[in-house]
Order: structure tokens, then sequence, then C-alpha cells
């Protein structure tokens, strides 16, 4: 099972040396992730699914689903529960009906 993180690296254009200052690591660091001689740790990890936006799964080799999430999508339901948490219990349950509602009208 190969990573992917050479793949993803050059998708995004980046050299090595380049992606070891934002990871904060040497390029001989990244090359040794990219030769599996050595494996990032889990805070690089995360870095590297921010930057490439592409799950850490993906990254790694252990799934070829890349973002089972687009970002846009998590900073949308991220800011939807922050609202919903301002929201008084009964606007809450209004709110939910709502959005019950539309989804029980794209179904039709």
């Amino acid at each position: 099972m190969e990573n992917h993180i050479r793949q993803l690296r050059e998708e995004f254009h980046m050299t090595q040396v380049r992606l070891s200052i934002e990871l904060g690591v040497s390029q001989e660091t990244i090359s040794a992730y990219e030769n599996q001689k050595h494996y990032p740790s889990f805070l690089q990890l995360l870095k590297m699914s921010s930057i490439f936006h592409a799950s850490i799964d993906y990254i790694m080799g252990l799934s070829e689903v890349r973002s089972p999430v687009p970002p846009q999508e998590t900073e949308d339901l991220s800011a939807l529960v922050d609202l919903g948490r301002q929201l008084t219990p009964r606007q809450l349950e209004l709110a939910l009906s709502y959005i019950r509602g539309m989804l029980d009208a794209s179904a039709l």
C-alpha cells in the first residue's frame, strides 16, 4: 500500500523543500515520507490534510476516497452548528422542522 504524498505534492506544484517548510521538517524527511522509510506524525498528517484538502486515509494510501467531505461543506456545517448553539430550544426545534421539511420536499 503506497501513500499519496508525492502525487499530492506534485499535483499542488510543490517541491519537497516547499512542503518541508509548510510542515516544519527537513526536505530529507519529506523524501523519507514519500519513499515510506518514515511515517508522518499525526500532526504532520493533519497539516497535510489541510494543505492538500484530502483525508488522512487517502494521504496514507488507506483509501481511494480523497476527501469524504469537501472543505467548503465542512466550513458550512461548522457554521451551521455554531449558529444552532446560539438558538433557544424553541428556535432550534423550529429550525430542525424547517430543515426536515426541506428534505422531505426534495424527496418528492
